[in-house]
């Protein structure tokens, strides 16, 4: 049973004239390229097909916005720090997400996707900085745990809080065995109905 029934594609974004009408309430997932970002979404949503995912990193190349009911939208942004797109793409997608996350009123919220067996990267730091400048509530998901061993996990989870204290909180999670789901999607609807 969808968690999101009514959640539908509303459009996609290349530039931010083409972001939907800046009202209402938005949850935006962001995170490296290879994280399980989409896969993270459809969990979450409950939703096999919402956010399309790929054995290729980097796909989502636009943000892609969906409807919820009541005014409420989640955002797929582009994944950022893959070394195959060219330099030039990768520079577009950092100006629009910078822009997006430090200029869109309606974002109340930000999950932040990263693969639990990588660790915090540069770019994840940079998204911590800029929800950090917002005051934005924001969710570290550690995806693919279900491939670290319990004490890997728990390490790596502990490490990744330490880190992100005051700026966001983490938690475990896996879209195959989908460990910490539930929560998750508590965190996300939470925080669109605040």
């Amino acid at each position: 049973m969808p968690q999101f029934p009514e959640a539908q594609f509303l459009l996609s974004a290349w530039q931010p004239g083409q972001f939907p009408p800046d009202d209402g309430r938005e949850v935006a997932f962001v995170g490296r390229s290879n994280a399980g970002k989409s896969s993270a979404l459809n969990a979450i949503t409950g939703r096999k097909d919402l956010a399309r995912t790929s054995k290729t990193p980097g796909r989502t190349q636009l943000i892609n916005f969906f409807a919820l009911n009541n005014g409420h939208r989640l955002a797929d942004l582009p994944g950022y720090g893959y070394a195959k797109v060219p330099a030039e793409m990768q520079r577009h997608w950092r100006e629009l997400l910078s822009r997006y996350v430090e200029k869109r009123t309606s974002l109340v919220g930000l999950v932040v996707v990263m693969d639990s067996r990588r660790g915090m990267t540069d770019f994840d730091r940079q998204m911590l900085i800029w929800s950090g400048e917002r005051e934005l509530p924001t969710r570290l998901l550690l995806t693919k745990s279900d491939k670290l061993s319990r004490s890997e996990a728990a390490r790596t989870l502990k490490e990744v809080q330490a880190e992100a204290e005051g700026v966001a909180t983490a938690q475990l999670f896996s879209a195959v065995t989908k460990i910490g789901v539930d929560q998750a999607r508590g965190w996300v609807l939470g925080t669109l109905n605040a």
